[in-house]
């Protein structure tokens, strides 16, 4: 049997399976920043704060009027995890915890019973470039946890393990394990009420990194496991036999172990896969629940708390030029990293 299910264009977002929701890319090269950590550049002619078009310059505004990114908006009954591979983004939310983060490290966010936060991407840069490069994933929670407490977890760059595998020619395949793990390779311990924190669950999210020619084994799962890649760059890639020349979402039999071959360039892919938590998804916009009465109720709790309120002195909040990556806790905790 092959091991290939199906084949599916990327578009934006890139359609995922159960237990997922979503799964964005965002890749944007921003120009250098000005003295507000916006572009140093004009922005006659975009739809500022609906700013998804693609151009000419290779970069969006998205809701930001000034800065780039998400300003303050509501989650409630999933998960957000962010994984950002060049750039920097700036955290704040509604239970006061704030952070930038960026080259690599990766924020969890359990939105649970309700938060608000917003996503910058600031450009610190002013003499250069400010390239930015970035997964945004919505895992679901099972109905059981979708009013748990609101969680926020900054996982550095440094914590999170990688895999190497080199092929007989001695090509390098590099996994990134954020969530998961690959032959004994274990990533750092998910947010509490997640579906991933279950390792029955077999969640997975692995960034791959191959070198040009290399050839590479995926491990199977379980059989019961929906199984997600997705090739989005490189010139081609063969997998179980079958040559892609272009970026593809490619659903797999978990079941089975397939062989990835690169082509002549690097080829980068990000895998989800996870049992399915199988349970009813409706969805509105930011709010996920499992009935109808569910998002009823979530919109009439935000109009009444607005999830704790907004402490930050701007919606498109962005920290201090001059600070580094951090990471500030509810509980006022903060973490700074070099």
């Amino acid at each position: 049997m092959k091991a290939i299910k199906s084949l599916k264009p990327l578009g934006f977002p890139w359609q995922t399976q159960d237990p997922f929701l979503f799964c964005v890319y965002h890749l944007d090269f921003y120009p250098k920043g000005n003295k507000n950590l916006g572009p140093e550049a004009s922005l006659a002619g975009r739809a500022l704060g609906q700013d998804f078009a693609p151009n000419k310059e290779g970069w969006r505004m998205y809701h930001g009027e000034k800065v780039p990114g998400f300003p303050a908006h509501p989650h409630c009954g999933f998960e957000t995890v962010t994984i950002v591979t060049k750039g920097l983004v700036d955290h704040s939310d509604s239970l006061g915890a704030a952070g930038r983060f960026g080259f690599g490290d990766v924020q969890w966010m359990t939105a649970g019973k309700g938060v608000q936060h917003c996503e910058m991407f600031p450009l610190l840069k002013q003499d250069e470039e400010n390239p930015l490069e970035l997964f945004q994933i919505w895992l679901n929670l099972p109905r059981v946890a979708k009013k748990a407490e609101p969680h926020f977890a900054m996982l550095w760059s440094d914590a999170i393990p990688e895999y190497v595998a080199a092929d007989a020619s001695g090509k390098k395949t590099k996994v990134r394990v954020v969530a998961g793990e690959i032959n004994g390779v274990t990533a750092p311990p998910p947010a509490p009420n997640s579906w991933a924190a279950d390792s029955s669950h077999e969640v997975a999210i692995w960034t791959i990194k191959m070198e040009a020619g290399a050839s590479f084994t995926l491990p199977k799962a379980s059989a019961f496991v929906n199984r997600s890649l997705y090739f989005y760059t490189g010139d081609s890639i063969v997998i179980d036999s079958q040559q892609l020349n272009k970026p593809q979402a490619i659903e797999l039999h978990a079941d089975q172990e397939v062989e990835l071959v690169a082509g002549n360039t690097d080829c980068y892919l990000l895998l989800l896969q996870g049992k399915p938590i199988g349970e009813p998804v409706v969805q509105h916009g930011p709010f996920v629940g499992s009935t109808q009465a569910d998002i009823q109720q979530a919109f009439m709790e935000y109009q009444q708390t607005q999830f704790g309120g907004w402490p930050w002195p701007s919606y498109e909040h962005v920290h201090a030029r001059e600070k580094g990556r951090f990471a500030r806790y509810p509980d006022g905790t903060e973490v700074e990293k070099s």
